[in-house]
């Protein structure tokens, strides 16, 4: 109960709300302090026609501008009682109309699949999704492998967004297309974006850096490793220097990881990393921060 004055006993009175007529009510003399409020709290009734049904939700989903309709269309759903077989005809029989997006919306939904498998946020899943409408907007896309060119808009909206993936990561969740397919399909649509806005498509470069920390995490590394390889590889060329300088800085941490499973986890091939690791090996002192291994420490490396 809270404490309120009353004017009619003019004195602080204590009142209890009634929360089913929205009144406010003395407890002394009965008089109702306030009717009808609003009550701003949350609502958790439900309002499904299904009485096994515990969805509270009575709104629909966000709007759309991508959408004909702002994806803000009206569903017939089928009803309970004597009127059920009309509206599941009326149902039936909306399904049956042409709908514009119904093709966007599975490529939506697909996007959204990949994207969600990949962790990746949702600004990203709807730049995807802007840069899928731009291309079918062209009708340039017919013929193509539907799936390249989504695990393609995926590729580019996170090369965008600065939180790039290898074509090997997207070509992990994007339903069967290749790398190669998923490469040509990137310079497909790059191509006609560039042609229909007349000037170069921005895309982001890519750094080792960029790669490297999600790379060590997956391997488990320590934040000092991680520390020690980021700056190993300071703005230098993206994944196969990345994990040659993971495999440097594994060889000097106490929790050494194998070969194999750097080679895994980033993509790359043995056989690349070791040529980067070559390269690299030489300037190992120059790379290598003094805090983490000193000169004389870097005798243990191996041998390229």
């Amino acid at each position: 109960m809270n404490k309120f004055v009353c004017p009619e006993c003019r004195k602080e009175a204590k009142v209890v709300v009634d929360h089913a007529a929205g009144d406010t009510v003395c407890t002394d003399c009965g008089l109702v302090l306030e009717a009808h409020y609003i009550d701003e709290t949350s609502e958790w009734r439900t309002f499904s026609d299904d009485s096994s049904s515990n969805d509270p939700v009575r709104v629909g989903g966000p709007s759309n501008p991508l959408l004909t309709d702002g994806g803000l269309s009206t569903t017939i759903s089928k009803a309970n009682g004597a009127q059920g077989d009309f509206m599941s005809s009326l149902g039936r029989w909306q399904n049956r109309g042409s709908n514009p997006d119904r093709a966007l919306l599975v490529a939506f939904r697909t996007i959204g699949t990949m994207a969600d498998r990949l962790g990746l946020v949702s600004t990203i899943k709807d730049r995807a999704d802007e840069i899928y409408k731009k291309v079918e907007d062209l009708k340039s896309i017919r013929g193509r492998s539907q799936d390249a060119i989504l695990a393609a808009c995926l590729y580019i909206a996170c090369r965008q967004e600065d939180k790039p993936r290898t074509f090997k990561e997207i070509c992990s969740v994007a339903n069967g297309a290749s790398k190669k397919e998923i490469g040509r399909a990137t310079k497909f649509i790059v191509k006609q974006l560039e042609e229909e806005m007349g000037r170069s498509m921005v895309m982001g470069t890519i750094h080792a850096g960029d790669f490297l920390r999600r790379f060590c995490s997956h391997l488990g590394m320590s934040n000092q490793a991680v520390r020690a390889a980021t700056e190993a590889v300071k703005r230098k060329s993206p994944i196969s220097i990345a994990a040659a300088a993971i495999y440097m800085i594994s060889q000097l941490s106490d929790d050494k990881k194998p070969l194999k499973d750097i080679s895994r986890v980033a993509g790359v091939a043995e056989a690349t990393i070791r040529n980067s690791y070559k390269d690299l090996h030489p300037h190992a002192a120059k790379l290598v921060p003094d805090w983490f291994a000193k000169e004389e420490t870097l005798k243990i490396l191996c041998a390229p």
